[in-house]
């Protein structure tokens, strides 16, 4: 048995060091998460595994748009150009272009770790030189003797749509915009300054200009595509911490669902553990203090006994009340439900209490609206809740003060019990209090009332399990009104037709005796 015991400690600690340790990961996850969220540099990162994705992307989507973009341009070009010249031209730009959307499929494909190895930007920056330059030797292929300002022209458009397209594809790595915009720029600026007509130098000069406009263009698409991979990244984050939340989240539950369940169990234990010795310090506290086997020479004895049996009475009821809260809490308390008077539930209630009633000299008052309809409850769950409310209110209700009990419908068909007294009140602050679980008033505290604060608890969920609603108003100095409803849908023989009445004008009021 104690190697068993010891398997058994070890094995909760091995599990216990588990689970510390996954919190701890956890806590860690969600420190990083929430560092790289604040850290200023998260703003700066250039992203660069990113950038290189959308170029590639990029670069693969265009792969028949360029093409058919250089077939347009040789078809004309064929009205100032030999046909030879454009043919080799166009296979030459058709082979470099092709050659970037096979790295680029590459760089797809390639793993990870690989994609963040510098040659491949080389490789990127490399064959945008080549395909640009391939588009720069269309400049430099010498023209008919005929052609005139037309040519001239269309040079000037080819190179503006080319370097536009090529600012969009090449705009996430600045680098290799540069390489395959530049040598375009360069040639025909330079083609165009070698004549003497003022049209070829003011097409040089916007030519340049529009290599600048376009870079600046690059700049600010490149700005765009940080701001969007960081919001991206922030999102992706966000994502991250919500998920290490929600795992921590999870653990939490089933720690909480674990503990609940050993609670249950130790409960259910105890009772059985407790409530067998209880049952003999009762009854046989209960011979001593009445004398059954005869008379105490010693008063004090009989007194001791009276005590005895009053505290063993107090640890039961305590024992009860923990076990039905429990129960309830997990589920497992059953409604046995049938039809009856709420009314008549009051009254045996009423009939229950007015021994400690008179004994306070508390008048105890009973008021109900004659013929009212069946109720489908549980009786016992609603005596439970009748008593309960009915016994706090004489309990603190002082010497000579006075209990009403109103039995009445309400206005949407449905039926209350309201119970009022004229004890000291609640203050409003520690109303919240009161309706916990073990929780009590200062007034309770300070009058040492008896009593374990578990009597509100029981009453609130009791009703919500019939679907019904608790109130408590209370005012300091002025006492205290608690009302329990049940909806319209446990009314028995409901009729929407019955036009309710106030139960203040039409009411029996019934004093118990």
């Amino acid at each position: 048995m104690r190697t068993l015991a010891s398997d058994t400690g070890a094995d909760k600690d091995a599990i216990n060091e588990q689970r510390a340790l996954r919190r701890r990961e956890m806590a860690r996850s969600a420190r990083d998460v929430r560092s790289r969220l604040g850290a200023p540099e998260s703003r700066n990162t250039t992203f660069d595994l990113e950038r290189q994705h959308l170029f590639a992307d990029t670069r693969i989507n265009a792969a028949y748009a360029v093409p058919l973009l250089a077939l347009i341009v040789a078809a004309i070009s064929v009205l100032w150009i030999d046909p030879l010249f454009i043919g080799a031209w166009f296979t030459v730009t058709l082979c470099t272009h092709f050659l970037m959307v096979v790295t680029s499929h590459s760089y797809e494909k390639a793993p990870s770790d690989q994609k963040a190895r510098i040659y491949w930007r080389r490789r990127f920056t490399l064959g945008d030189f080549i395909y640009g330059s391939s588009w720069a030797l269309f400049f430099l292929m010498p023209k008919t003797n005929d052609a005139g300002e037309g040519f001239v022209i269309f040079h000037f458009a080819t190179l503006l749509i080319v370097v536009a397209m090529n600012t969009m594809q090449s705009a996430t790595l600045p680098k290799c915009l540069l390489a395959s915009t530049l040598p375009m720029t360069l040639v025909v600026t330079v083609s165009f300054l070698r004549e003497v007509d003022p049209i070829h130098y003011t097409l040089a000069a916007m030519a340049i200009g529009a290599q600048g406009f376009f870079f600046i263009l690059g700049n600010q698409l490149l700005k765009n595509a940080n701001t969007m991979l960081e919001y991206r990244a922030d999102k992706d984050h966000l994502i991250a911490e919500l998920e290490t939340a929600n795992a921590m989240s999870d653990e939490a539950r089933r720690r909480a669902e674990a503990a609940n369940l050993a609670k249950s169990r130790f409960l259910a234990t105890m009772s059985h553990e407790l409530r067998t010795p209880l049952n003999a310090i009762l009854g046989f506290s209960e011979i001593m203090k009445d004398e059954v086997l005869g008379p105490m020479e010693n008063k004090n004895y009989r007194s001791y006994a009276e005590d005895i049996h009053g505290s063993g009475q107090h640890l039961l009821n305590l024992i009860n009340e923990i076990l039905d809260l429990s129960r309830i809490e997990a589920g497992r308390h059953e409604l046995h439900e049938e039809p009856l008077f709420l009314d008549d539930v009051v009254e045996e209630c009423g009939t229950m209490m007015k021994v400690r009633a008179k004994a306070k000299s508390i008048s105890l008052h009973h008021t109900h609206e004659p013929d009212l309809p069946r109720v489908w409850a549980d009786e016992r769950a609603l005596r439970q809740v009748v008593l309960n409310l009915m016994s706090n209110a004489v309990k603190f209700t002082p010497v000579g003060g006075e209990v009403r009990v109103i039995v009445g419908p309400t206005s949407d068909g449905g039926q209350y019990v309201s119970i009022k007294d004229t004890g000291p009140g609640i203050p409003e602050e520690e109303i919240p209090t009161v309706l916990e679980a073990f929780g009590q008033g200062s007034h309770a505290i300070k009058t040492a009332e008896p009593g374990t604060g578990l009597g509100l608890s029981i009453v609130q969920a009791l009703v919500n399990m019939h679907d019904g609603k608790f109130s408590l108003k209370s005012r300091l100095g002025e006492g205290t009104e608690v009302t329990v409803t049940l909806p319209r849908a446990r009314i028995m023989n409901f009729s929407p037709d019955v036009v309710w009445v106030d139960p203040e004008e039409n009411t029996t009021d019934v004093k118990f005796a």
